[in-house]
């Protein structure tokens, strides 16, 4: 699995879009502190694929622009954010595998994703959580993270937001139509229960190539109406 996950690294580098093109004016902080995620009970189980999940910012700051503990992502004053890594999965037929053991992240692990993902809490649950259930270093878990976000190509949602009659089927094909080899069954949509767009979360089989979700993962069906925040 970690030999794959390099295999991929190396292949995709030289073709990775800016990793900021989600990311208006982002600058990594100078520091980072490192916070500690206490481990829960392991699920040790075959991984069969993987889920990218894909927050959309203005909606999530909708209403924590002044809340401290959001402050990097919702305040402004780090920069603007569009799309961000809510984390990379390891999916199973049966369940999810999570918690699986493994080190603590260091400032160095974690500095590097804060314009994709920037919430250095967020960061280390996402690694305890999955991602050490994936490979055992989380320099390796984040690089592979930066690797697919950067390979991604992202059609302009704020015009999205502004077509008549918007659906989840819309979104699903605006998005799949940017990115060559990407199909809408490979995107899953997640609406909030006023049916504003939360979430995309992309599947991949074993070798990280597009995927159909599963029910689980799928989301929203075509035809359900969807908004999107534009946080303007």
């Amino acid at each position: 699995m970690r030999a794959a996950a390099c295999l991929l690294a190396s292949a995709m580098l030289a073709s990775a879009t800016p990793l900021a093109s989600q990311a208006y004016q982002c600058n990594l902080p100078s520091k980072v502190e490192v916070p500690r995620i206490d481990s829960e009970r392991p699920r040790r189980l075959p991984v069969t694929g993987y889920t990218l999940a894909l927050s959309w910012s203005p909606e999530f700051c909708r209403f924590r622009e002044d809340q401290r503990r959001h402050a990097r992502q919702c305040s402004g004053d780090s920069g603007r954010f569009g799309f961000i890594v809510h984390g990379l999965w390891p999916d199973s037929e049966r369940s999810w595998p999570q918690w699986c053991g493994g080190r603590q992240p260091s400032e160095s692990d974690l500095r590097p994703n804060l314009c994709i993902s920037p919430d250095a809490r967020l960061l280390a649950r996402q690694w305890a959580k999955h991602g050490s259930c994936m490979t055992r270093r989380p320099a390796t878990y984040f690089k592979v993270t930066r690797i697919l976000y950067g390979g991604l190509q992202w059609p302009d949602f704020v015009r999205i937001s502004r077509e008549d009659d918007l659906t989840v089927g819309t979104i699903r094909k605006r998005f799949a139509d940017a990115n060559p080899g990407w199909f809408p069954e490979a995107v899953g949509v997640v609406l909030d229960n006023r049916g504003w767009l939360e979430e995309l979360r992309l599947c991949y089989d074993k070798r990280f190539m597009p995927d159909a979700c599963d029910r689980q993962r799928y989301g929203a069906q075509d035809g359900e109406p969807a908004k999107i925040w534009r946080g303007l």
